[in-house]
């Protein structure tokens, strides 16, 4: 292990990250969310997303154990509640429900809940960079290829939605509904397996 950087934990929290919170996969749920926004909003709402996420990735980086102990919560809990929580905007996108009025202000809240936590800063995420945090074991090196490994996914994730434009001009507006509808089944998909992971947790740790 290197004293200043640990190149191994690097690669593997980094892949880790990217495959659970997977960046091309966001694509469709956000296009779904703010697809027919301009352009300013859209870059507005991504970058909004990914510092939010950022953020409580590192703050559960920073504590996550000590705030999951202090509240008696276990990694059981937040996935039912992120399953619960991702079920009902799947079921939003699935019945094409929503007001002019939320509407008006949807490239903001989106960016926070469901982008921002729990889609991108989900259970999973958040599991895993604890996990991590424990393998450092101290060390300073893996300190700083952990911190790096983070910052490095939000940057893909953000590229990945910063530039989703490309695909609105291919697809156009029947293709945005289209791609609310399949969100909204994969979101839907995700909520189930949240749910269901939830429920084994409980029952294993019985």
């Amino acid at each position: 292990m290197s004293e200043f950087f640990d190149v191994t934990l690097f690669l593997e929290a980094a892949i880790t990250l990217l495959v659970i919170m997977d960046p091309p996969g966001t694509v469709p749920v956000f296009l779904s969310l703010v697809g027919r926004k301009p352009p300013a909003a859209r870059a507005k709402a991504a970058r909004q997303a990914v510092l939010v996420s950022l953020l409580v990735i590192t703050l559960f980086a920073v504590a996550g154990q000590f705030i999951l102990a202090y509240l008696g919560i276990g990694i059981p809990a937040l996935q039912g509640a992120g399953g619960l929580l991702l079920l009902l905007v799947a079921l939003d996108l699935l019945t094409g429900k929503g007001t002019p009025e939320a509407e008006a202000t949807e490239d903001v809240n989106v960016a926070l809940v469901p982008l921002g936590t729990p889609l991108l800063a989900g259970p999973g995420a958040i599991a895993a960079t604890i996990v991590f945090v424990r393998q450092a074991h101290g060390h300073v090196g893996a300190y700083v290829a952990l911190g790096a490994a983070i910052v490095a996914v939000h940057l893909v994730l953000w590229t990945c939605m910063r530039y989703s434009g490309v695909l609105i001009r291919l697809v156009r507006e029947s293709g945005i509904t289209l791609l609310a509808k399949v969100a909204g089944l994969l979101l839907a998909a995700i909520a189930v397996e949240l749910v269901a992971d939830s429920v084994r947790g409980f029952v294993e740790g019985a």
